[in-house]
């Protein structure tokens, strides 16, 4: 018996609904495999400002420390996001979360579902196949340098990086590309940028060490057309932090919803899993939110703590629900399915496979509290 504490954040908007179906899907997990996993819930984000002023208070921050690892669900409110002068924010909790844990790598899959072919706005015979990995460098460059405004009315964003920050990621990245294709794509821009460079020197530097990686390298604006054109081009791509928030938000049209994106974000210590999608404040409370990204990422939180089998258990209780169409309204409008019974369909999956047949008009009645 393994026995894990998992924190979780639920964030804002529809947050906690899909992190409670992420939930119900990992204590499907430890009932049929006798595990022992204690989740705890603390506030961070817009929550957690209404309660305590700060989007990450210090006893959520100790509770992260403390954990085995931290699934968290979403932040963001549009108090926050239309009011561009406030000097307190959702998101700074997240980014202080990531420094404070030491969250230098943010890991996200893009896979191509054959029965969601039909669901992106891309061709099915551009997409279909695609299966890549992005590694995102998390806590340098533009996002966390020097910032401000200067006395002429002009503003600043430093872009700043080490050539250690660049080593730690891309060693990451080079060993996923073993175990998969054999592919690394870095993704700069060295033809203007001096931190680019700094990028393209250290990966030509550390490539020889894997010699069974084959290296590429694109500029920015060419991936971001390449990924489109023939996405089936890329196993594993590296790239730097904010290039990699913007490349892997476009490659969620690929899968034909960022309600199937999931992520991981890991450093040398306590790691968080997280849905790509942000908090859609406007589906809150509605019972429509995609839960998948969220169970997805449980997946991978679950493969972290070394229970490869437990997380496959998982992907394949999804991948039941994306072929038997139990999904909600943006990928099944015409007889969509709630957040809690998409849950529910992955978790009795988890749970009983193999040993009972899961009845999808029962989930449709609200038969769905079997777990």
């Amino acid at each position: 018996m393994v026995t894990k504490n998992i924190v979780v954040l639920t964030g804002d908007g529809i947050g906690p609904e899909v992190c409670r179906q992420a939930v119900r899907v990992l204590e499907a997990v430890a009932e049929r495999c006798g595990h022992n996993f204690r989740f705890t819930a603390h506030p961070m984000g817009a929550c957690a400002i209404e309660t305590t002023g700060n989007p990450l208070p210090e006893s959520t921050l100790a509770a992260c420390r403390a954990a085995d690892a931290v699934l968290l669900g979403a932040i963001g409110d549009p108090k926050y996001d239309n009011d561009p002068t406030a000097p307190v924010r959702p998101e700074q909790g997240l980014l202080r979360l990531r420094q404070e844990l030491g969250l230098f790598a943010n890991i996200r899959p893009v896979v191509a579902y054959p029965s969601l072919l039909k669901h992106s706005p891309l061709r099915a015979e551009r997409i279909e196949g695609t299966d890549l990995l992005i590694f995102r460098e998390l806590t340098g460059g533009i996002y966390f340098g020097a910032k401000g405004r200067d006395e002429h009315g002009g503003a600043y964003d430093h872009c700043v990086y080490s050539r250690a920050e660049i080593e730690r990621v891309a060693h990451l990245a080079f060993a996923a590309a073993g175990t998969r294709r054999n592919q690394l794509t870095l993704i700069d821009k060295a033809n203007v940028l001096e931190t680019s460079r700094l990028w393209r020197e250290v990966v030509r530097e550390l490539a020889p060490a894997y010699p069974a990686v084959a290296v590429d390298y694109l500029f920015v604006d060419n991936a971001a057309m390449q990924i489109i054109m023939n996405p089936r081009q890329f196993d594993v791509i590296l790239t730097e932090n904010m290039f990699g928030d913007i490349i892997s938000d476009e490659a969620s049209v690929i899968a034909g919803s960022l309600g199937l994106l999931p992520s991981a974000s890991l450093g040398a210590g306590v790691c968080l899993f997280e849905p790509v999608h942000g908090s859609y404040p406007q589906a809150t409370g509605l019972g429509i939110a995609n839960p998948l990204a969220t169970i997805l990422s449980a997946a991978m939180l679950l493969e972290h703590l070394g229970l490869v089998e437990e997380a496959a258990l998982v992907r394949e209780g999804v991948e039941e629900a994306l072929t038997n169409n139990i999904l909600t309204p943006e990928l099944n409008p015409k007889a969509p399915y709630t957040t809690e019974q998409v849950g529910s369909y992955v978790a009795f999956w988890v749970r009983d496979s193999g040993e009972q047949q899961w009845s999808a008009s029962n989930a449709a009645i609200g038969a769905s509290t079997i777990i």
